[in-house]
């Protein structure tokens, strides 16, 4: 049996559109990375999520990635590029 935790998942922009919400919590195996978040995200949401999550960063506590690989604490952000200025 694999021991899971909850991990809040909050959306922005074009990530909030495709998941049809700002924030949900997952639960996930203890040692999640932002890649198995992706994934997990991208089975939930369909094409059109998995389209926005190929062009995201992370943000996990203060740091932003866009590194798969990368662990991911008890949050983490989706955040697609930002157009406007």
């Amino acid at each position: 049996m694999v021991d899971t935790r909850a991990i809040e998942v909050r959306y922005f922009a074009a990530a909030a559109d495709a998941s049809g919400c700002t924030t949900e919590t997952l639960e996930l195996p203890m040692a999640t990375t932002v890649g198995d978040v992706s994934a997990a995200v991208a089975a939930r949401h369909g094409a059109d999520m998995a389209r926005v999550l190929k062009v995201a960063a992370f943000l996990l506590d203060d740091e932003l990635t866009r590194d798969a690989a990368a662990a991911v604490g008890d949050r983490i952000d989706v955040l697609p590029p930002f157009a406007g200025g």
